[in-house]
């Protein structure tokens, strides 16, 4: 099917600042969805979810121009059906081969659109655009006989009654992936450049998230063993991870500033390079911490996109999938495994409930079977409780 809407990304030519819009094929701007976009930017959301939310918004648009529906209406039946179309239609190709076998979407990929849809949805209604009754199909009232860990149900149970997505696919809760140290250090191993060994050693070192690691300035690199001079009264070398607007769109996702330790190690990665990055006159003058040094536009901060090829080609020589957040992953596991306390694992991650912890504790094959022999040995009084 020919797209009658894309996600389009616009550049202010005052300041530079990236923004996503949807446009039509006649290139005119859909109002309600630029101005849906723009809430998410005045809430304070990154431009790497722009991106993604003004591409599903589009589809769907697209989805209902080429069925003839009115988008302010769709009704549960169509949004049932597209639901459905999400995964059974073929995504196009990437590029100008075709491949060998088509492509298509997974039932959490359609959930997620689907999410961004009832939201637009919402959004539109809350303006007057969209009729209340349409908005009201979307999710139905759920109880929660069983709560998710850190779940506060109230005092007298009254947060039990949620309200729940009405449309959606039940898929089953997938393991989340990180590296073990074998895999860690293979990956760095395929870093050639010192930028490259620089940035995962930091992921994989701090726990930070991409967009935290991209939004990093030079003035948040406190790299001595003191650093009273430069105001700061945190002992030893550390990076300070801050929210603020940044001209590549990385956000920081935590709202309150917090500082992150580093290593020795860490400290001459990032000398070597600056050493590199010293060889590019346009990064001489550019605040920013991760700058293009290889491809133009040169001295440009590094984007998502950039990262996100950088680790793909990294995986290519590695053999096993690597993406930024898994090295996120692999900090936490990392700590929790050493038994650092898990206060301080949630301090060193930015996070703020306690339930945040929980997918960051992986059990592997070994630790199973510790535990299942461990139970055995016990039975049979080899050793004591």
């Amino acid at each position: 099917m020919s797209r009658t809407y894309t996600a389009e990304r616009a550049i202010s030519p005052r300041d530079g600042s990236v923004s996503w819009v949807v446009i039509s094929s006649c290139y005119e701007l859909h109002l309600e969805s630029v101005a849906f976009l723009a809430g998410l930017r005045m809430a304070g959301r990154s431009a790497n979810t722009e991106r993604t939310y003004a591409g599903r918004v589009a589809l769907y648009l697209s989805y209902c121009v080429d069925h003839g529906l009115d988008w302010r209406k769709p009704g549960l039946p169509w949004l049932a059906r597209f639901l459905h179309w999400l995964v059974d239609e073929p995504l196009p190709p990437k590029g100008e081969k075709k491949p060998a076998r088509p492509r298509f979407r997974t039932k959490k990929t359609a959930n997620h659109i689907m999410t961004t849809v009832c939201g637009y949805l919402r959004f539109c209604a809350q303006q007057g655009w969209v009729a209340p009754e349409t908005v009201a199909q979307l999710s139905e009232q759920k109880y929660l006989a069983y709560l998710p860990p850190g779940y506060n149900p109230g005092e007298e149970g009254q947060f039990r009654a949620v309200r729940a997505k009405v449309i959606k696919f039940e898929v089953a809760v997938e393991g989340y992936e990180w590296l073990n140290p074998e895999q860690f250090a293979q990956l760095l191993g395929q870093a050639r450049r010192a930028r490259d060994r620089f940035l995962v050693a930091m992921l994989g070192g701090t726990g930070m998230r991409i967009g935290e690691a991209l939004g990093l300035r030079r003035e948040d690199m406190h790299l001595l063993s003191n650093s009273v001079a430069l105001g700061c009264q945190v002992a030893g070398p550390h990076v300070h991870v801050r929210r603020r607007q940044n001209s590549n769109g990385a956000l920081a996702k935590a709202r309150m500033p917090r500082s992150i330790p580093v290593t020795d190690e860490l400290v001459t990665l990032y000398a070597d390079y600056f050493f590199e990055r010293d060889q590019v006159p346009e990064a001489a003058d550019v605040d920013m911490v991760f700058v293009n040094l290889f491809r133009a536009p040169l001295g440009r901060a590094m984007t998502y996109h950039n990262a996100k090829d950088l680790f793909d080609r990294l995986a290519k020589r590695a053999g096993f999938p690597a993406r930024p957040h898994m090295l996120r992953h692999t900090a936490a596991t990392t700590w929790v495994r050493n038994k650092v306390p898990r206060d301080v694992v949630k301090d060193l991650m930015g996070h703020v409930a306690d339930s945040s912890m929980e997918p960051y504790v992986h059990s592997t094959d070994q630790d199973k079977r510790d535990a299942v022999e461990r139970v055995a040995a016990l039975r049979k009084g080899l050793v004591r409780a």
